[in-house]
C-alpha cells in the first residue's frame, strides 16, 4: 500500500500544473519535515489525508533514510497563532524543511459568527516574521497560498475576493525572501475551472466548500510532492 500511495502521488504531481515553484529541495539522511497549519493539515494526518500520502511517498522512494514527517496542524488556527507556536511546535523539532499552508481561518473567520480574521497588514507581518525566523534557524521554508472557500470556480464563492487578496499578500512575501511557493490558489482554480462544470459549491476537492477529500488531499500531495521528487 505504501508503495502504491507514492507512485500513485508521483503520477498525480506529473500532471499538476505548474503552480509550485522554487526548485527542488534535496532530501538529505535524517531530513525533518514539519506542515505547519490549520485544520486541513490537522485533518492531513489521517490515513488518506495529503501529509500521510507525501510521508508514504518519501518513504517509497526514500527508503532507509530516516526521513520524518511530522504534521502540526492545528483546527481554527491563523497567522497569529502560528507565530505563537513556532517555538514549540516547530522550532523545538529541529526541522530541515517546513511547509506553510495557512491564511483560510485569517479570511474566513471574518464571516463567521463570534470569531474574528486577520487584517491584511497583520496577515503580512506575521508571516514574513515566521518565515524569517523559520530561514534564520537554517531550514527550508514552502509556502503555500490559502486554497479555498467554496468551489464556484466562477468568482462567486462570497469571500473570493479577499481569499484571491491574501493569496498575492502570500505570493509577495515568497518573492521577497525566496521562498518556494506552492499556489494552491491557483492549482485548484485551475482544476475546478475543468472539473466543476456544474459550478457546485462543493464536493470536487473539498468536503465541505474547506476541508479536503480525499482526492483534494491527493492534489494537495501531488502539489507538494514536485519540491520532493
Amino acid at each position: 500500500m505504501r508503495f502504491f500511495r507514492g507512485a500513485f502521488v508521483a503520477l498525480i504531481a506529473a500532471l499538476t500544473f505548474g503552480d509550485c515553484s522554487g526548485g527542488h529541495l534535496a532530501l538529505q539522511e535524517g531530513a525533518r519535515i514539519v506542515f505547519f497549519g490549520d485544520s486541513i493539515t490537522q485533518l492531513g494526518v489521517k490515513p488518506n489525508g495529503y501529509v500521510t500520502l507525501i510521508r508514504d511517498s518519501i518513504a517509497a522512494r526514500h527508503p532507509g533514510m530516516g526521513i520524518e514527517v511530522i504534521g502540526a496542524g492545528i483546527s481554527g488556527n491563523k497567522v497569529a497563532d502560528l507565530r505563537a507556536r513556532l517555538v514549540r511546535d516547530v522550532m523545538d523539532r529541529k526541522p530541515t524543511v517546513v511547509v506553510i499552508y495557512i491564511g483560510i481561518n485569517d479570511v474566513w473567520h471574518w464571516q463567521l459568527k463570534n470569531l474574528q480574521g486577520t487584517t491584511k497588514e497583520d496577515f503580512e507581518a506575521g508571516l514574513r516574521e515566521i518565515i524569517v525566523r523559520i530561514q534564520y534557524s537554517g531550514a527550508r521554508v514552502i509556502l503555500c497560498t490559502p486554497s479555498v472557500i467554496g468551489e464556484k470556480h466562477d468568482g462567486s464563492n462570497p469571500q473570493d475576493q479577499m481569499l484571491d487578496e491574501y493569496a498575492a499578500i502570500s505570493r509577495s512575501i515568497a518573492k521577497s525572501l525566496g521562498t518556494p511557493l506552492c499556489d494552491l490558489r491557483k492549482a485548484f482554480g485551475d482544476y475546478l475551472r475543468v472539473h466543476n462544470k456544474e459550478n457546485a459549491k462543493q464536493g470536487i476537492l473539498t468536503t465541505d466548500g474547506v476541508h479536503l477529500s480525499d482526492a483534494g488531499n491527493r492534489f494537495v500531495a501531488g502539489a507538494l510532492m514536485q519540491f520532493f521528487e
